[in-house]
């Protein structure tokens, strides 16, 4: 497993956006507020991805009030949204490490 600090600019949401609005109430607001997090943790490739292709990041949104993890796939040089949801007790922990470490 590989931690990068690898940043998307731009993600496109337009695909799964309402998806992961339905199933996970997470939304693209929120979502790009974690991107935008200087402390997210970026794994890559993402830990469950069956092809190798998925990034998780993982990071905090005050909008949430919570941790939440996203995936995102870039596909012929455009980053989508896969989908995004509160993170789950692994992620939480990879991200208070990532985070701990990086204050002195």
């Amino acid at each position: 497993m590989q931690y990068d600090y690898l940043v998307f600019d731009r993600v496109d949401w337009s695909k799964r956006g309402q998806y992961m609005l339905e199933r996970h109430a997470i939304s693209v607001l929120v979502a790009q507020e974690v991107l935008a997090d200087p402390n997210r943790v970026v794994i890559d490739p993402d830990y469950n991805s069956a092809t190798g292709q998925g990034v998780r990041i993982v990071g905090y949104s005050s909008l949430e009030g919570a941790v939440v993890s996203l995936i995102v796939m870039e596909v012929d040089g455009i980053a989508y949204g896969v989908n995004g949801w509160r993170s789950n007790e692994k992620d939480r922990r990879i991200y208070r490490e990532v985070e701990d470490d990086g204050q002195d």
